[in-house]
């Protein structure tokens, strides 16, 4: 189980980095062209492309996010089986509605 944890995180993060150069590069833009968020909202609505972009990176958040709080958990506290594996699959999803209620706030 662990392997599969430990190359489900990897394969996360190598998802993300890309998504999170461009997300930056993004709000650089946005910062040094003046626009604010109504204009921002503008010319997200309605795009394909941005809940896409924004979908692929909640979800690769999710789950990066919730093996490592599972790696933390299991370290720090005296939960151990499904209790970690429950609570990360929780968390995981708590940060998957989370992540699509805002998706769905920037583009629909």
């Amino acid at each position: 189980m662990d392997v599969r944890l430990y190359l489900a995180q990897r394969i996360s993060a190598a998802v993300m980095l890309p998504l999170v150069i461009l997300h930056i590069l993004i709000i650089l833009y946005a910062v040094s062209d003046g626009l604010n968020a109504v204009e921002i909202l503008e010319r997200t609505r309605g795009s394909l492309f941005w809940g896409v972009f924004y979908g692929l990176f909640v979800v690769s958040a999710a789950i990066h996010a919730a093996i490592g709080v599972r790696a933390i958990a299991r370290e720090w506290t005296p939960a151990t089986g499904r209790t970690l594996d429950y609570g990360a699959v929780l968390f995981g999803l708590l940060l998957l509605v989370l992540g699509a209620r805002a998706v769905s706030a920037v583009v629909l």
